[in-house]
């Protein structure tokens, strides 16, 4: 085990300074100088050098990078040429929303998608099926935006139950923030837990096809049993892969659900920092979101190896 969580850790540490190198390398990419791109072609040549100094321009791009990476680790993500406060500070403030709202979303794709998706593998074959596998294919193809205005017009506008967007503070009042979450975890969620329904489906087919299950019911194990103890338990591993993905499918997808919603989220500052051209912002954010997508990784090869023996000591 020590062996496969010392690779493991290895392999992360690379793609974590491979995404710290693409991340930089975003602005690198920018076409013409980008103090120009921020502050316009007709700018006055005293405020352009002073734009190229605080971005570092003056410096060549390999030291650059190692000092920007520097700062990466003592917690320094640089400064916001918009807000003229620490990227990390400003990060910092939208994660209240951010974290809430992802782990809530996916905590009810979970909740819904594993239960239906083992009911729907046991029931196939019956009048369930059909009508869940239908179900589940329309709400993966329902856009997330889509659905959270279809939430808005009805739970909001039509019968006045929830609030539209915007988010108050948890410091404000925890009641009215967690009104102001509900419709953008139902958007989120929803659609994920219908992605999530298809593939807890395939994987339980899969393994209840098995031939260690058959031998199971022909000893005669009860039908709980067989299913619980040797169908789920092998099933774990493809749904801790799902699992996963949703988590990043979640994280992302919040992007355009804290614009629908005017939540003052990492998504929404991260589209505002791209539209207003603030560089160190949007490598800071997309940073974080590349670091996040990693450690997901991370953690799921580390469920594999926790569940399974054979990925362990492969």
């Amino acid at each position: 085990m020590q062996r496969f969580l010392v690779r493991r850790l290895l392999t992360t540490l690379v793609s974590l300074v491979l995404a710290s190198v693409v991340v930089f390398g975003a602005v690198l990419a920018v076409p013409g100088d980008p103090a120009a791109v921020i502050l316009g072609m007709n700018a006055a040549p005293e405020a352009l050098s002073a734009l190229r100094q605080q971005l570092g321009l003056d410096v060549p791009a390999p030291l650059r990078y190692l000092q920007w990476l520097g700062g990466v680790l003592r917690g320094d993500l640089g400064e916001s040429i918009q807000y003229q406060r620490p990227v990390a500070r400003l990060i910092g403030d939208r994660l209240g929303v951010s974290v809430p709202l992802t782990l809530a979303a996916a905590l009810l794709a979970t909740l819904v998608a594993v239960p239906v998706g083992i009911l729907t593998a046991l029931k196939r074959g019956t009048a369930w099926d059909p009508l869940i596998v239908l179900a589940s294919q329309l709400g993966a193809a329902i856009p997330s935006f889509w659905l959270g205005l279809l939430l808005i017009l009805v739970f909001a506008v039509g019968l006045g139950w929830l609030p539209s967007g915007g988010f108050p503070g948890w410091d404000v009042s925890v009641g009215r923030s967690l009104r102001a979450l509900a419709l953008p975890v139902l958007a989120l969620g929803l659609g994920q837990a219908a992605v999530m329904t298809r593939m807890t489906r395939a994987a339980m087919l899969d393994v209840l096809s098995q031939d260690f299950v058959r031998t199971a019911r022909a000893k005669g194990l009860a039908h709980r049993s067989v299913v619980g103890k040797h169908a789920l338990r092998n099933a774990l591993v493809t749904l801790v892969t799902v699992l996963g993905l949703t988590l990043v499918n979640v994280f992302v997808g919040a992007i355009v659900i804290e614009q629908v919603f005017s939540l003052p989220g990492i998504g929404r500052l991260a589209l505002t920092a791209i539209g207003n051209r603030d560089y160190p912002l949007v490598q800071g954010v997309v940073l974080l979101y590349a670091s996040a997508i990693v450690l997901m990784s991370f953690l799921v090869d580390l469920s594999y190896g926790w569940l399974d023996p054979r990925i362990r000591y492969a």
